[in-house]
Protein backbone atom coordinates (compact mmCIF):
# COMPACT_ATOMS: atom_id res chain seq x y z
CA UNK A 1 0.00 0.00 0.00
CA UNK A 2 1.37 3.25 -1.05
CA UNK A 3 1.55 5.65 2.20
CA UNK A 4 0.23 9.12 2.11
CA UNK A 5 3.71 10.87 2.02
CA UNK A 6 4.49 8.55 -0.90
CA UNK A 7 1.30 9.89 -2.98
CA UNK A 8 2.14 13.34 -2.21
CA UNK A 9 5.74 13.10 -3.84
CA UNK A 10 4.54 10.91 -7.35
CA UNK A 11 1.93 13.44 -7.66
CA UNK A 12 4.50 16.24 -7.16
CA UNK A 13 6.47 14.11 -9.95
CA UNK A 14 3.75 13.49 -12.39
CA UNK A 15 3.46 17.35 -12.13
CA UNK A 16 6.80 18.25 -13.08
CA UNK A 17 6.89 15.92 -15.62
CA UNK A 18 3.85 17.45 -17.19
CA UNK A 19 4.85 20.74 -17.09
CA UNK A 20 8.54 19.84 -18.76
CA UNK A 21 6.66 18.32 -21.36
CA UNK A 22 4.81 21.15 -22.24
CA UNK A 23 7.71 23.20 -21.67
CA UNK A 24 9.42 21.00 -24.44
CA UNK A 25 6.38 20.78 -26.94
CA UNK A 26 6.34 25.06 -26.88
CA UNK A 27 9.92 25.18 -27.92
CA UNK A 28 11.69 25.62 -24.73
CA UNK A 29 14.46 23.94 -22.32
CA UNK A 30 14.69 21.41 -19.06
CA UNK A 31 16.38 19.52 -17.32
CA UNK A 32 15.65 16.15 -16.31
CA UNK A 33 17.25 12.64 -14.13
CA UNK A 34 18.19 10.11 -16.26
CA UNK A 35 20.14 6.70 -14.56
CA UNK A 36 23.86 8.70 -15.65
CA UNK A 37 23.58 11.93 -15.71
CA UNK A 38 20.71 14.96 -15.64
CA UNK A 39 20.52 16.50 -18.97
CA UNK A 40 19.52 19.60 -20.67
CA UNK A 41 17.08 18.57 -22.98
CA UNK A 42 15.03 19.96 -26.36
CA UNK A 43 12.85 18.84 -28.96
CA UNK A 44 15.50 17.01 -31.26
CA UNK A 45 13.18 18.29 -34.16
CA UNK A 46 13.53 22.09 -33.00
CA UNK A 47 16.56 23.32 -34.43
CA UNK A 48 15.39 26.92 -32.75
CA UNK A 49 14.73 25.40 -29.25
CA UNK A 50 18.38 22.91 -29.35
CA UNK A 51 20.32 26.36 -30.26
CA UNK A 52 18.80 27.42 -26.86
CA UNK A 53 20.72 24.46 -25.54
CA UNK A 54 23.63 25.49 -26.97
CA UNK A 55 23.47 29.49 -25.86
CA UNK A 56 22.37 28.11 -22.37
CA UNK A 57 25.70 25.76 -21.81
CA UNK A 58 27.92 27.75 -23.71
CA UNK A 59 28.50 24.94 -26.19
CA UNK A 60 30.46 25.12 -29.46
CA UNK A 61 28.09 23.91 -31.78
CA UNK A 62 30.68 21.13 -33.32
CA UNK A 63 29.91 19.31 -30.29
CA UNK A 64 27.47 17.07 -31.57
CA UNK A 65 24.04 16.18 -28.92
CA UNK A 66 22.85 12.92 -27.98
CA UNK A 67 19.05 12.17 -28.77
CA UNK A 68 17.17 10.62 -25.93
CA UNK A 69 14.02 8.29 -26.77
CA UNK A 70 11.59 6.09 -25.68
CA UNK A 71 10.91 3.63 -28.11
CA UNK A 72 11.96 1.50 -30.81
CA UNK A 73 9.63 3.58 -32.99
CA UNK A 74 11.75 6.46 -32.43
CA UNK A 75 15.00 4.82 -33.04
CA UNK A 76 13.78 4.65 -36.73
CA UNK A 77 12.64 8.10 -36.97
CA UNK A 78 15.99 9.56 -36.21
CA UNK A 79 18.42 6.66 -37.50
CA UNK A 80 18.83 4.57 -40.50
CA UNK A 81 20.92 1.64 -41.85
CA UNK A 82 21.06 -0.12 -38.17
CA UNK A 83 23.51 -2.63 -38.41
CA UNK A 84 22.73 -5.94 -36.73
CA UNK A 85 25.13 -5.67 -34.03
CA UNK A 86 23.51 -2.56 -33.30
CA UNK A 87 20.38 -4.61 -32.29
CA UNK A 88 22.21 -7.14 -30.32
CA UNK A 89 23.49 -4.60 -27.63
CA UNK A 90 19.76 -3.05 -28.13
CA UNK A 91 17.91 -5.91 -26.91
CA UNK A 92 20.73 -6.73 -24.09
CA UNK A 93 21.24 -2.64 -23.00
CA UNK A 94 18.32 -0.65 -23.61
CA UNK A 95 16.82 1.04 -21.54
CA UNK A 96 20.24 1.36 -20.04
CA UNK A 97 23.30 3.88 -20.47
CA UNK A 98 24.41 2.76 -24.04
CA UNK A 99 24.16 5.57 -26.62
CA UNK A 100 25.15 4.02 -30.32
CA UNK A 101 26.45 6.35 -32.85
CA UNK A 102 24.20 5.33 -36.15
CA UNK A 103 23.98 6.80 -39.13
CA UNK A 104 21.18 10.20 -39.02
CA UNK A 105 17.66 10.13 -40.46
CA UNK A 106 17.52 13.32 -42.93
CA UNK A 107 14.69 14.49 -40.41
CA UNK A 108 17.24 15.00 -37.68
CA UNK A 109 18.50 18.94 -37.85
CA UNK A 110 22.07 19.27 -38.71
CA UNK A 111 22.55 21.24 -35.46
CA UNK A 112 21.39 17.75 -33.44
CA UNK A 113 24.74 15.84 -35.46
CA UNK A 114 26.80 18.95 -35.90
CA UNK A 115 26.41 18.68 -39.83
CA UNK A 116 27.49 14.99 -39.49
CA UNK A 117 25.81 12.16 -40.96
CA UNK A 118 25.70 10.51 -37.98
CA UNK A 119 23.06 10.76 -34.67
CA UNK A 120 24.43 9.61 -31.20
CA UNK A 121 20.84 7.82 -29.48
CA UNK A 122 20.52 6.21 -26.45
CA UNK A 123 17.20 4.89 -24.24
CA UNK A 124 17.31 6.17 -20.87
CA UNK A 125 16.27 3.88 -18.01
CA UNK A 126 15.01 6.53 -15.88
CA UNK A 127 11.16 6.38 -15.05
CA UNK A 128 10.90 10.19 -15.44
CA UNK A 129 13.08 10.52 -18.57
CA UNK A 130 10.88 7.99 -20.37
CA UNK A 131 7.66 9.48 -19.02
CA UNK A 132 9.48 13.06 -20.06
CA UNK A 133 10.01 12.08 -23.55
CA UNK A 134 6.38 10.08 -24.00
CA UNK A 135 4.33 13.06 -22.70
CA UNK A 136 6.40 15.07 -24.87
CA UNK A 137 5.80 13.25 -27.74
CA UNK A 138 9.12 13.55 -29.53
CA UNK A 139 12.53 12.30 -29.13
CA UNK A 140 14.79 15.08 -27.13
CA UNK A 141 18.38 15.84 -27.90
CA UNK A 142 19.87 16.10 -23.93
CA UNK A 143 23.68 16.54 -23.38
CA UNK A 144 24.96 16.86 -19.76
CA UNK A 145 22.96 20.04 -17.58
CA UNK A 146 26.07 21.82 -16.99
CA UNK A 147 27.68 25.09 -18.63
CA UNK A 148 30.31 23.99 -21.35
CA UNK A 149 33.37 22.14 -19.79
CA UNK A 150 32.69 22.15 -15.98
CA UNK A 151 31.52 18.79 -14.27
CA UNK A 152 28.19 17.36 -15.09
CA UNK A 153 25.33 17.78 -12.93
CA UNK A 154 23.88 14.60 -11.15
CA UNK A 155 21.52 16.83 -8.58
CA UNK A 156 18.89 19.11 -8.89
CA UNK A 157 21.32 21.27 -6.34
CA UNK A 158 24.10 21.28 -9.15
CA UNK A 159 21.62 22.84 -11.61
CA UNK A 160 20.41 25.93 -9.64
CA UNK A 161 24.09 26.10 -8.55
CA UNK A 162 24.79 26.55 -12.78
CA UNK A 163 22.07 28.50 -13.84
CA UNK A 164 19.66 29.64 -11.11
CA UNK A 165 16.30 30.02 -12.32
CA UNK A 166 16.93 29.97 -16.24
CA UNK A 167 15.57 26.69 -16.54
CA UNK A 168 12.86 24.55 -15.20
CA UNK A 169 14.18 21.10 -13.38
CA UNK A 170 12.39 17.52 -12.65
CA UNK A 171 13.41 16.31 -9.58
CA UNK A 172 14.86 13.10 -9.61
CA UNK A 173 17.54 10.92 -8.32
CA UNK A 174 20.54 9.65 -10.44
CA UNK A 175 22.07 6.30 -9.63
CA UNK A 176 25.37 5.76 -12.16
CA UNK A 177 27.31 8.93 -11.67
CA UNK A 178 28.80 9.45 -15.07
CA UNK A 179 27.39 9.65 -18.68
CA UNK A 180 26.44 7.11 -20.85
CA UNK A 181 28.97 4.83 -22.81
CA UNK A 182 28.82 5.33 -25.97
CA UNK A 183 29.73 3.28 -29.36
CA UNK A 184 30.64 3.95 -32.88
CA UNK A 185 28.54 1.52 -35.02
CA UNK A 186 28.81 3.15 -38.49
CA UNK A 187 31.95 0.72 -39.69
CA UNK A 188 32.91 -2.22 -39.49
CA UNK A 189 35.61 -1.76 -36.24
CA UNK A 190 32.99 -0.93 -32.98
CA UNK A 191 34.65 1.77 -31.30
CA UNK A 192 33.98 3.33 -27.99
CA UNK A 193 34.08 7.15 -28.09
CA UNK A 194 33.09 7.70 -24.78
CA UNK A 195 33.80 5.13 -22.25
CA UNK A 196 31.04 5.23 -18.97
CA UNK A 197 28.08 3.70 -17.38
CA UNK A 198 28.39 0.50 -19.66
CA UNK A 199 31.24 -1.83 -18.83
CA UNK A 200 33.25 -2.09 -21.91
CA UNK A 201 33.40 -6.15 -20.59
CA UNK A 202 29.80 -6.23 -20.97
CA UNK A 203 29.68 -5.30 -24.81
CA UNK A 204 32.54 -7.31 -25.27
CA UNK A 205 30.73 -10.25 -24.15
CA UNK A 206 27.59 -9.72 -26.13
CA UNK A 207 29.67 -8.82 -29.49
CA UNK A 208 32.16 -11.41 -28.98
CA UNK A 209 35.18 -9.21 -30.60
CA UNK A 210 37.48 -6.80 -30.03
CA UNK A 211 36.62 -3.03 -28.96
CA UNK A 212 38.89 -0.37 -29.19
CA UNK A 213 39.07 2.71 -27.23
CA UNK A 214 38.85 6.08 -29.98
CA UNK A 215 42.06 8.68 -29.24
CA UNK A 216 41.25 11.32 -32.20
CA UNK A 217 39.43 14.36 -31.67
CA UNK A 218 36.97 13.35 -34.70
CA UNK A 219 33.75 14.86 -32.18
CA UNK A 220 31.16 11.90 -33.51
CA UNK A 221 30.08 12.36 -29.79
CA UNK A 222 29.69 14.36 -26.64
CA UNK A 223 33.27 14.62 -24.19
CA UNK A 224 35.64 13.85 -27.29
CA UNK A 225 36.52 17.63 -29.00
CA UNK A 226 36.62 20.00 -25.98
CA UNK A 227 37.82 20.20 -22.19
CA UNK A 228 35.42 18.82 -19.64
CA UNK A 229 34.93 18.29 -16.41
CA UNK A 230 37.04 21.25 -14.95
CA UNK A 231 36.24 21.95 -11.38
CA UNK A 232 37.55 25.78 -10.64
CA UNK A 233 40.47 25.05 -8.99
CA UNK A 234 43.98 23.25 -9.14
CA UNK A 235 43.24 19.96 -10.13
CA UNK A 236 45.54 17.24 -9.33
CA UNK A 237 45.45 13.45 -10.05
CA UNK A 238 47.60 11.27 -8.29
CA UNK A 239 48.33 7.55 -9.96
CA UNK A 240 47.25 4.13 -7.78
CA UNK A 241 51.31 4.57 -6.97
CA UNK A 242 50.49 7.31 -5.07
CA UNK A 243 53.79 9.25 -5.74
CA UNK A 244 53.71 11.32 -2.31
CA UNK A 245 57.41 12.69 -2.95
CA UNK A 246 55.95 14.28 -6.73
CA UNK A 247 53.06 15.66 -4.83
CA UNK A 248 54.81 17.47 -2.21
CA UNK A 249 56.31 19.61 -5.31
CA UNK A 250 53.06 20.74 -6.30
CA UNK A 251 51.75 21.50 -3.11
CA UNK A 252 52.13 24.61 -0.88
CA UNK A 253 52.07 25.06 2.51
CA UNK A 254 49.65 28.06 2.67
CA UNK A 255 47.01 26.64 0.19
CA UNK A 256 44.06 24.90 1.25
CA UNK A 257 43.90 21.61 -0.01
CA UNK A 258 41.27 18.44 -0.25
CA UNK A 259 42.71 14.91 -1.17
CA UNK A 260 39.98 12.53 -2.18
CA UNK A 261 41.22 8.95 -1.87
CA UNK A 262 39.74 6.22 -3.48
CA UNK A 263 39.36 2.32 -2.04
CA UNK A 264 40.26 3.62 0.88
CA UNK A 265 42.19 6.23 3.18
CA UNK A 266 45.77 5.92 3.52
CA UNK A 267 46.43 6.92 7.33
CA UNK A 268 50.34 6.70 6.56
CA UNK A 269 49.69 9.38 3.75
CA UNK A 270 47.32 11.56 5.57
CA UNK A 271 49.94 11.63 8.43
CA UNK A 272 52.84 12.82 6.36
CA UNK A 273 50.99 15.50 4.16
CA UNK A 274 49.00 16.95 7.72
CA UNK A 275 52.60 17.84 9.15
CA UNK A 276 53.20 20.53 6.38
CA UNK A 277 49.85 21.01 4.86
CA UNK A 278 46.61 22.60 5.09
CA UNK A 279 44.88 19.57 4.01
CA UNK A 280 41.39 17.70 4.41
CA UNK A 281 41.07 13.91 3.64
CA UNK A 282 37.79 12.39 2.10
CA UNK A 283 36.86 9.02 0.65
CA UNK A 284 35.37 8.81 -2.80
CA UNK A 285 34.19 5.39 -2.58
CA UNK A 286 35.09 1.66 -1.99
CA UNK A 287 34.78 0.52 -5.30
CA UNK A 288 34.01 1.98 -8.88
CA UNK A 289 30.91 2.11 -9.06
CA UNK A 290 30.29 4.16 -5.83
CA UNK A 291 33.05 6.11 -6.74
CA UNK A 292 31.30 7.25 -10.31
CA UNK A 293 28.40 7.67 -7.81
CA UNK A 294 29.70 10.48 -5.65
CA UNK A 295 32.63 11.69 -8.96
CA UNK A 296 30.57 15.19 -9.74
CA UNK A 297 28.98 15.97 -6.67
CA UNK A 298 32.80 15.48 -5.22
CA UNK A 299 34.26 17.97 -8.14
CA UNK A 300 31.15 20.45 -7.62
CA UNK A 301 30.34 20.70 -4.13
CA UNK A 302 32.87 18.97 -1.67
CA UNK A 303 35.68 21.64 -3.92
CA UNK A 304 34.46 24.96 -2.89
CA UNK A 305 36.77 26.45 -0.89
CA UNK A 306 39.47 24.74 -1.41
CA UNK A 307 42.41 26.00 -3.62
CA UNK A 308 44.10 22.50 -4.90
CA UNK A 309 42.13 19.40 -4.75
CA UNK A 310 44.12 15.60 -5.50
CA UNK A 311 42.17 13.31 -6.49
CA UNK A 312 43.06 9.61 -6.83
CA UNK A 313 42.82 7.31 -9.48
CA UNK A 314 41.42 3.92 -10.00
CA UNK A 315 41.48 0.88 -11.91
CA UNK A 316 40.77 1.05 -15.41
CA UNK A 317 38.00 -1.82 -15.11
CA UNK A 318 34.04 -1.51 -15.26
CA UNK A 319 32.94 1.63 -15.10
CA UNK A 320 36.55 2.92 -13.62
CA UNK A 321 37.33 2.97 -17.65
CA UNK A 322 34.85 5.80 -17.29
CA UNK A 323 35.95 7.44 -14.04
CA UNK A 324 39.44 7.62 -15.11
CA UNK A 325 38.45 9.35 -18.76
CA UNK A 326 36.92 11.96 -16.89
CA UNK A 327 39.88 12.30 -14.31
CA UNK A 328 42.19 12.75 -17.53
CA UNK A 329 40.05 15.21 -19.41
CA UNK A 330 39.62 17.38 -15.43
CA UNK A 331 43.26 17.12 -14.23
CA UNK A 332 45.35 19.75 -14.42
CA UNK A 333 48.50 17.35 -13.79
CA UNK A 334 48.46 13.95 -13.62
CA UNK A 335 51.46 12.36 -11.52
Amino acid sequence: MIDRKERIEEEKEEEQIIKAAEIIKGGGIVAFPTETVYGLGANAFDEKAVRKIFELKGRPQDNPLIVHICSLDDLNIVASNIPDKAYKLIERFWPGPLTLVLTRNPSVPDIVSSGLTTVAVRMPSHPVALKLIRYAGTPIAAPSANPSGKPSATKPEHIKHYFGEKVFIVEGQTEIGIESTVLDMTSDQIVILRPGGLELEKIREVLKEDIFIKTSDLPKSPGMKYPHYKPQLYFIVIGERRNISELKKLLKPKAKILYVATYDIPEDIKSELKKVYNIDFILAGSDEKEIARNFFDILITKSKGYDIMVFESVQEKGVGLGIMNRLKKAADIII
